[in-house]
């Protein structure tokens, strides 16, 4: 029976919730639904939560805990960033208006998109956070893996 490795496609059905107050939140579950695929090793999941798939074999179904910080990294108060209103207005889609809880593109350093949630917006400024929206959180995976190449 083939194993995930490294650099395995997967198909595989997840339920992905955070933990909040002892709360389950669900962000994703697609147990009832179309199954999912995934290749290992690209970014489409974050290292620690790939990791913990690593090894299961076809078939297996599992539930992984992890802590808050390790799913999607820390929360960096540095990546939190407040900006003149206009330049995020700008970078909005043509005609609309800032709204807070939206993913506001900005172009990177190294010529790659950055996505901000705006988390504040005033008549003058604006506060964006560039954090991964899941960083800091704890985050509770599901799995049923279907299928290993």
């Amino acid at each position: 029976m083939p194993l995930i490795m490294p650099s395995s496609h997967v198909t595989l059905h997840y339920r992905m919730a955070l933990v909040v107050d002892g709360d389950e939140r669900e962000l994703v579950n697609t147990f009832a639904a179309a199954p999912a695929t995934l290749q290992m090793g690209v970014g489409q999941w974050s290292p620690a939560l790939e990791e913990r798939l690593l090894g299961l074999a076809e078939g297996a179904a599992q539930e992984f805990e992890v802590p808050a910080g390790q799913a999607y990294g820390v929360h960096r108060p540095e990546l939190v960033r407040r900006l003149p209103r206009t330049q995020v207005q700008a970078h909005c889609a043509a005609g609309a208006e800032p709204v807070v809880g939206a993913s506001v593109a900005f172009p990177g350093p190294d010529g790659a998109v950055v996505h901000g949630v705006l988390t504040e917006c005033g008549e003058q400024e604006a506060v964006l956070d560039f954090n991964h929206p899941l960083a800091g959180l704890p985050v509770r995976l599901r799995v049923q893996v279907i299928g290993v190449l």
